[in-house]
């Protein structure tokens, strides 16, 4: 039995959690839950699952909580209370699935309180991976991978040492405009570009894989999760999103790891980790899939993979500019104040302007995130 700590319970990834939580009751047990605002989900939460805590970001809702619970369980808001569900001596992996950089905090509490990390969220290995995973090392813990992505990457390493391997290479659905003529681009609306061939999420994450700044963003994630420079950190466009990532070995072996999409299979194997548990959520149905196709990405249609190798590459404060202004001019676009070329043409300015400060601490690559938002937005 293992006891998780989910921080972002009611978002997509914290709701497909709970699936893998009620389909494994002998051997995952959920010991504490945070959500952003939504208390009515996380009440119902509450009451099928039985934390020992929870917390939420209004202190007026956790009030309300704690009236409608009683004595138990415990109830925490705000950030105090991400920090207090990180560190509970009960937990044994901390999942968190909070967007932006509320998570970092409290994963790096969780990794000093001796917790093993499951990451949903990219931000925390995007603007300070070496810190947190410099602090996992020192502390003893694992840091596991939920993008289906990264998953992918670390089930087909199995324990392999980097010097094992030759590249790495994730892959991309290639989003909506994947054959659109790059002089078109200009001309995008935010209702097309919300208009998601494969799969239905929110708005950020699906602008981002319209332009691949979630790519981009993961390529990051990887250098510091595999320990592989960045030139070893490949992306190849796959629309079929069957294979989700593939490891090129030194002796040119390729490993690769393919299902059904299903975000149910690579939380499930994060929390269960070193062992695989049955589930019948995921099937795989090749004849019916039929053909698996693979293409290099244009760089005229996806400069943001441009952005994040140099990002990656200076290492540093930048990744955190990287994030914080393509989520400033991702929100611009979405609200018809920028264009949508207009998106990458932002984050290549902020980076521009921006006096990258080597192996930052943590306050330092806050400060160089709001200044990216200050800058982005002007």
């Amino acid at each position: 039995m293992k006891n998780v700590v989910l921080l972002g319970s009611t978002g997509s990834i914290g709701t497909s959690t709970l699936k893998v939580a009620g389909d494994l009751p002998d051997h995952l047990r959920l010991v504490g839950l945070a959500a952003g605002n939504n208390a009515p989900l996380l009440l119902e939460q509450t009451q099928r699952f039985a934390p020992e805590a929870i917390a939420i970001q209004d202190p007026a809702k956790a009030a309300e909580l704690a009236r409608a619970l009683g004595t138990h369980p415990r109830v925490y808001a705000g950030p105090e209370g991400l920090l207090q569900l990180a560190t509970l001596p009960a937990a044994d992996i901390v999942l968190i699935a909070i967007v932006g950089t509320a998570g970092l905090a409290p994963a790096l509490a969780a990794i000093r309180a001796g917790k093993d990390l499951a990451v949903a969220s990219k931000e925390i290995l995007v603007m300070a991976g070496e810190i947190v995973m410099a602090e996992a090392r020192t502390h003893g813990v694992r840091v596991l991978p939920v993008d289906s992505e990264h998953s992918a990457i670390f089930q087909c390493l199995d324990g392999k040492p980097p010097d094992s391997v030759r590249r790495i290479w994730l892959t991309a659905s290639g989003g909506p405009f994947r054959t659109l003529p790059p002089d078109q681009f200009a001309g995008i609306t935010v209702e097309r570009a919300l208009q998601h061939p494969s799969w239905s999420m929110g708005p950020k994450i699906t602008i981002d894989s319209a332009t691949l700044f979630n790519k981009g963003l993961e390529m990051i994630e990887a250098r510091w999760l595999f320990d592989l420079e960045m030139d070893r950190v490949g992306v190849v466009v796959h629309p079929q999103s069957v294979v989700h990532s593939m490891v090129e070995f030194v002796d040119g072996s390729l490993l690769a790891q393919l299902s059904t999409p299903d975000m149910c299979l690579p939380i499930q194997y994060a929390l269960t980790y070193p062992e695989r548990m049955a589930s019948d959520r995921v099937q795989t149905d090749f004849p019916k899939i039929g053909t698996l196709t693979f293409e290099a990405p244009d760089p005229q249609r996806f400069p943001a993979l441009t952005l994040a190798r140099q990002a990656g590459e200076t290492a540093g404060t930048m990744p955190a500019v990287f994030n914080a202004a393509n989520e400033v001019a991702v929100e611009a676009f979405c609200q018809h104040r920028l264009g949508f070329s207009g998106i990458t043409e932002t984050v290549a300015r902020v980076m521009a302007a921006h006096r990258v400060l080597p192996h930052p601490r943590l306050d330092q690559i806050l400060e160089a995130d709001a200044w990216a938002r200050a800058t982005a937005a002007a």
